[in-house]
């Protein structure tokens, strides 16, 4: 039997005031572990884009030395085949992490990608509507319940409680902050990775003289 609009209305009135207001303990308790969430994520991506860029200067050091003649001479002449066995395939393992940190990075962008998806439909399904009948509001509140539990699915790592009162907006902003911090490891890594890949070929080119 369909439900009046009055009913309906009031009855999402109803569930919205049954929430906890944004002074309620559990509340508290997100906004503070996702500001230290935030904190230590924020000096662990600094440390570790300065440390991608102190080895970028390094390689870069490194290259510039294996361009010495005298150099290349040295290491043609005096380097025993183990020895140059072993820094070749030191050079290619160093290849094979990078390539692995930046399937990693992808994967998490498309993670964060489907959580952002996923809050989208949370906002608008959560959204009143005017007019609802009651088999439309009950197909609404179980799909809201789905998307409820893939949410906490994906952030159950970040925070060990969970309920509806989550800020989604300070979550997305969380999120956009991570996506711009790993698209400057990105950057940082393929910079470093292109300076391995010309490091791993001038030392094919003096040993293969």
């Amino acid at each position: 039997m369909a439900a009046s609009p009055l009913n309906s209305k009031s009855h999402i009135h109803a569930r919205s005031n049954n929430l906890p207001s944004t002074s309620h303990p559990s509340v508290t308790e997100f906004e503070e572990n996702l500001c230290r969430l935030r904190a230590s994520e924020t000096l662990f991506i600094i440390i570790l884009i300065h440390s991608l860029s102190r080895l970028r200067d390094l390689h870069e050091c490194v290259e510039n030395f294996l361009l010495l003649p005298l150099t290349q001479q040295a290491l043609a002449q005096e380097c025993e085949d183990k020895w140059i066995n072993e820094l070749l395939d030191g050079s290619l393992r160093l290849l094979d992490v990078c390539g692995i940190i930046k399937d990693a990075l992808l994967q998490t962008k498309e993670c964060m990608h489907e959580l952002q998806s996923i809050m989208h439909r949370r906002r608008e399904l959560g959204k009143p509507k005017r007019v609802a009948c009651e088999g439309e509001e009950v197909a609404n509140t179980n799909e809201l319940e789905k998307v409820d539990a893939a949410l906490q699915s994906l952030v159950s790592h970040k925070s060990k409680k969970y309920d509806n009162t989550m800020q989604v907006e300070d979550v997305q902003i969380w999120l956009q902050d991570l996506e711009a911090n790993i698209q400057d490891i990105e950057e940082g890594l393929e910079c470093l990775f292109t300076h391995l890949i010309k490091t791993r070929v001038s030392l094919l080119n003096i040993f293969s003289h």
